[in-house]
């Protein structure tokens, strides 16, 4: 599971793939309606890859809580965000029996829910093996066309000019501008 690049924005609904950097804000594409916005620095951001779960050991990383929610539902959609909340609780529990009730709020667990299902529906939750088999596969397509194109015969350098015996070129010096004679007048009225 590769959550390098997604990010949530605090005040905006769902999920964002980070697209491009512009000059005062970076171009972020929603995973839920593909639209895409820019995000400032003022925004509240946070990467997938660095948000955790409070448990009474050590925090729980929310790709490992990912993970263990793909493996138990096989691949497939976990509860929907807008389940009981005793529901979502009790299903986290059983995944994750050691997080911390009192520091994970409720509007926490139901965030794990909607992030994971709106992370199914785009399509980026994959198991490591598929994850692993697709980089070999890229790899092995950039060895192959690097190997197959025909390199270029070397190009034979071109012959330098020769100078003219003591002519040398020296950089043309601006002309001085001239300035115009600075006269006053002094204005008299009635003259």
């Amino acid at each position: 599971m590769e959550l390098t690049g997604i990010i949530a924005i605090s005040g905006k609904p769902g999920l964002f793939r980070v697209i491009a950097q512009g000059k005062n804000s970076i171009i972020v594409e929603s995973l839920m309606d593909k639209k895409r916005v820019p995000a400032f620095a003022s925004d509240r951001i946070s990467a997938l890859e660095d948000i955790s779960i409070y448990t009474y050991d050590e925090d729980a990383p929310f790709k490992n809580i990912v993970k263990l929610i793909f493996d138990k539902e096989g691949g497939k959609e976990c509860l929907s965000h807008k389940e009981d909340i005793k529901k979502l609780e009790s299903y986290l529990e059983s995944i994750l029996p050691n997080y911390d009730k009192e520091r994970v709020y409720q509007s926490d667990v139901k965030k794990i829910f909607q992030w994971y299902n709106l992370l199914h529906k785009a399509g980026l939750l994959k198991a490591e093996e598929e994850v692993k088999e697709t980089k070999s596969k890229k790899k092995e397509e950039t060895e192959d066309a690097k190997s197959s194109k025909p390199k270029a015969a070397a190009k034979p350098k071109a012959a330098a000019k020769p100078k003219a015996a003591g002519v040398e070129k020296k950089a043309a010096k601006p002309a001085a501008a001239k300035k115009a004679p600075t006269t006053t007048k002094s204005a008299g009225r009635g003259k």
